[in-house]
């Protein structure tokens, strides 16, 4: 599913601009697995030097690397473990893994104490959250995503009992859902305000099946949906996911990958919009590698946020690419 063609994103290049400013990168993955690519800690750090300064980043959750054995509501704390051990394997060879976000189903409730204490043991200092995706639609041709929420999962008792299990444990949730749900992350901010929440990926604007073609229409909602959510103080935004299929926008189809100015053309509006309703103290731009790889590399990608931010003060600069994602991530 998640395959990229480095031939065909080697047939546009640039360079880094801005190459000296700091970056902590908050969302990417690794994963060995057959029919979705491999991307591991050197080919991470083949994108992260590429040109720009990323100093560190944050692994959030794929479902790899999880136990294979025994009960199964701490299967997913493999994957704290994997990765715990991976950053400190290759420490003082690039970019450093300084943060994991995984996963605990959030339906445990208070139970949940369990799965999250034994992350903590298994990450090595750097776990810091849960992402529990709930990205799902009504129609079957928009693919609901791995963990197999139900339909208003954020809004059940359980869920929001597991959610205040984090907060009162001084970790983050993280959400991945599609443009319709964000009033349901809302709702869930309000209802448990200490805890910090991260939108992913712009809040998941959709542009295939039913949403095909209707970009206008899903952006004003979205705006609407987007300045309500962050009347939520305890809310941060990651910027990012632009180069996800799901998204609608084609860029893999092309002959020639995406320059950053096409890039921002199709999307510097929704991602200025962003950080004017949180602010550059609650924004962070993402990667969201090695998914985004579908359609842009690395430099371009990051190019493209230091366009949208090219106005930005310098202390807003260093909030936007570095600053939130360390206080959001205790990194």
């Amino acid at each position: 599913m998640y395959i990229w063609n480095n031939e065909w994103l080697a047939k546009r290049t640039e360079v880094a601009l801005d190459p000296s400013l700091e970056i902590v990168d908050p969302h990417h993955h690794l994963w060995d697995r057959d029919g979705m690519g491999l991307y591991m800690v050197p080919e991470l750090h083949a994108d992260t030097g590429a040109g720009h300064n990323v100093v560190g980043t944050v692994f959030v959750d794929c479902a790899w690397g999880y136990r294979t054995s025994g009960p199964e509501h701490l299967r997913p704390v493999g994957e704290s473990e994997t990765i715990g051990a991976l950053a400190e394997e290759n420490l003082g060879q690039g970019a450093e893994i300084l943060g994991i976000v995984s996963y605990a189903d959030m339906r445990l409730g208070s139970a949940v104490s369990e799965v999250l204490e034994a992350h903590i043991e298994a990450g090595r200092g750097r776990f810091r959250g849960i992402r529990h995706a709930t990205a799902l639609d009504a129609d079957p041709r928009v693919r609901r995503t791995h963990t197999l929420p139900t339909p208003g999962l954020m809004g059940t008792p359980e869920f929001v009992a597991g959610v205040r299990q984090l907060a009162s444990m001084g970790l983050s949730f993280d959400a991945w859902l599609y443009h319709p749900q964000i009033v349901e992350l809302t709702a869930l901010a309000r209802a448990v305000p200490d805890c910090t929440m991260v939108l992913d990926h712009l809040g998941g604007m959709l542009g295939v099946g039913p949403y095909e073609g209707q970009r206008e229409s899903i952006l004003a909602q979205w705006r609407t949906d987007v300045a309500e959510l962050a009347s939520c103080p305890n809310v941060v935004m990651k910027v990012g996911g632009i180069g996800m299929v799901i998204f609608g926008l084609g860029f893999e189809h092309n002959d020639l990958p995406p320059t950053s100015d096409d890039l921002l053309a199709a999307w510097g509006g929704p991602m200025t919009y962003a950080i004017e309703q949180f602010g550059p103290e609650r924004c962070m731009f993402e990667s969201n590698f090695p998914v985004d790889k579908m359609s842009c590399s690395y430099v371009t990608l990051w190019n493209t946020f230091k366009k949208v931010a090219a106005a930005a003060s310098p202390s807003e600069k260093a909030d936007l690419f570095a600053g939130t994602a360390r206080r959001a991530y205790r990194v």
